[in-house]
């Protein structure tokens, strides 16, 4: 009593049981634990009184005081207590009991980390994994509650993400592994109570309740549920969910009140008026599945207005209202003139079983071309071009062939500035432009590009021309040194005029020569004439001397 440690009362028991009073030493050891209680309590007694036991081979005894004092010593101080109830169990347990260590040690570790971060939702995942394959149905039970406890401190969803499903399969829990019911839908209305539905909601929680009520054949329960998550918090997910849930139960008029009260909420959602017409058109009501289509294409805005009307003129070409459909046509390519309307135009003409289907096609390629000359984005153009050129070689003449040919426009390659971020200059990058026939027609100064092309190319043929001539001259001429070969035919003499004129034509050819290097301003035009003049002169003394 006045040296009341732990080391004095091991010796106290150690003392009686050295002389065999066995039950005074256990007496001495039960008498230290009430002495310390849980807030002095001590590995090294517990080890010792673990020991003592095993000694007298009691070991349901050891067994108990090992898991008394795991559930109580703070997991940094019971390392060694850890260490002897392992050999213990391997040397006296079973497998079930190593594996009881093993999971009591686990068990001890998440206790430990969910106590120090009670918001960490995954150590609790990982902590109720562990219980519920191993421990029972009220211990499960009371560590859920635990878990569910940790309210997110911040009401932002993405605070909520990971807390919401420890809801989730505590709600799973009791339902397929205890099959509880009545406590599964406690736990699905005590959750929905926790979630701050003005501020945000899971549809995923709604849902999956109006499908428990469902499975326990009470179908009220599931559309009282599924309404009050409308009424709370309307979302996408809900209307889908709710209106899957009616279709099965083959509850159309549901159906349509559903729709309507989804359209009211998000009136732009285009997936929402194609399957209200679908379910429409599916029960035989083609009227009023045309009347939600135009309802829906006059909405100010829709989220895939494309594929509203494609799914309208679907609706139409499957009921073989062509006249409609054209219509349809005419009305969308008053809004847009992309070149995918026009092209499904074309396709469709062509589709139709009639006389004059491919005059009605080429009319619509045509007008197509027309709308689309003022049009910024070439690459648009030429596919409409490609798929007119398409068409033509599969059904037109050679003439037509030849008209759409001549429409294709010419592949350029241009330069431009690239300016960065900042604005400075970044260089120069190459980009490829189309240069269409009509437009080059309109345009001169295209059109004197092509004339600087077809007089270079004139330019080269020229320059060709007079090399081979030179050729030819530097053939027919004799090497110095050597004698001229004998001809079958003797060579006429050349006249002395004729060497006169030709050496002066030579001395005005270097002066114009001459005179057009030495002066920067002369034009191609002069050039030209110049080069006329000399060549005439050139074929009359030709001209001359074969006369004489």
């Amino acid at each position: 009593m006045v040296h009341p440690e732990v080391k004095n009362w091991i010796k106290y028991a150690n003392f009686e049981d050295k002389h065999g009073y066995i039950a005074l030493g256990r007496k001495v050891f039960e008498r230290a634990v009430e002495f310390f209680g849980e807030d002095h309590i001590s590995e090294s007694l517990y080890v010792a009184f673990a020991r003592f036991e095993e000694k007298q081979k009691e070991f349901e005894r050891v067994r108990i005081i090992y898991k008394y004092a795991l559930d109580r010593i703070p997991k940094q101080q019971a390392q060694e207590l850890f260490k002897n109830y392992t050999v213990f169990e391997k040397r006296f347990g079973d497998r079930r009991g190593i594996e009881d260590v093993i999971v009591s040690k686990r068990r001890f570790q998440y206790e430990e980390e969910v106590k120090a971060s009670p918001h960490n939702y995954d150590a609790w995942f990982d902590y109720l994994r562990l219980v519920e394959s191993d421990a029972d149905a009220d211990t499960v039970r009371e560590v859920y509650e635990r878990a569910i406890a940790n309210i997110p401190p911040i009401q932002e969803k993405r605070h909520w993400r990971r807390y919401i499903y420890l809801w989730i399969n505590y709600a799973l829990y009791e339902e397929l592994e205890v099959k509880d019911p009545e406590r599964t839908r406690q736990v699905y209305q005590a959750c929905l109570e926790v979630i701050p539905h003005k501020k945000f909601t899971f549809a995923k929680i709604w849902l999956l309740y109006g499908q428990f009520e469902i499975r326990q054949k009470n179908l009220q329960n599931a559309r009282r549920g599924l309404g009050t998550s409308i009424g709370k918090c309307p979302k996408n997910k809900l209307f889908k969910g709710y209106i899957e849930l009616e279709l099965q139960l083959r509850e159309f008029d549901r159906c349509r009140k559903l729709y309507e009260k989804y359209l009211e909420f998000s009136p732009e959602n285009c997936t929402t008026w194609i399957k209200f017409s679908e379910l429409e058109t599916i029960l035989g009501d083609t009227e009023r599945a045309r009347a939600i289509f135009e309802l829906a294409i006059g909405q100010p805005r829709l989220d895939m207005p494309e594929v509203l009307w494609k799914s309208y003129i679907d609706f139409e070409i499957e009921q073989e209202e062509y006249d409609n459909t054209r219509g349809l046509y005419k009305r969308l390519l008053q809004r847009t003139q992309h070149v995918k309307v026009w092209i499904s135009y074309a396709q469709f003409e062509m589709s139709i079983d009639s006389d004059d289907r491919i005059q009605r096609c080429r009319q619509i390629y045509e007008e197509a071309n027309k709308s689309m000359q003022g049009c910024e984005e070439k690459e648009e153009r030429l596919m409409l071009l490609e798929s007119w050129r398409d068409y033509e070689e599969e059904f037109g003449s050679l003439a037509n062939k030849d008209r759409v040919q001549k429409l294709l426009p010419e592949k350029v390659k241009k330069r431009r500035k690239i300016t960065a971020e900042d604005g400075s200059d970044a260089g120069w990058e190459e980009y490829y432009d189309y240069i269409f026939p009509e437009d080059a027609a309109n345009q001169p100064n295209l059109k004197l590009l092509a004339m600087a092309k077809m007089w270079k190319k004139q330019q080269q043929v020229e320059e060709e021309q007079e090399e081979e001539e030179e050729e030819e001259e530097e053939e027919q001429q004799v090497p110095q040194g050597k004698e001229p070969q004998e001809s079958s035919e003797p060579e006429e003499e050349e006249p002395a005029a004729h060497r006169e004129q030709k050496e002066k034509e030579n001395d005005d050819r270097d002066d114009d020569d001459e005179s057009s290097s030495s002066s920067s301003s002369s034009s191609d035009s002069e050039s030209d004439s110049n080069h006329e003049d000399d060549k005439e002169k050139s074929e009359q003394t030709k001209a001359d001397a074969e006369k004489q």
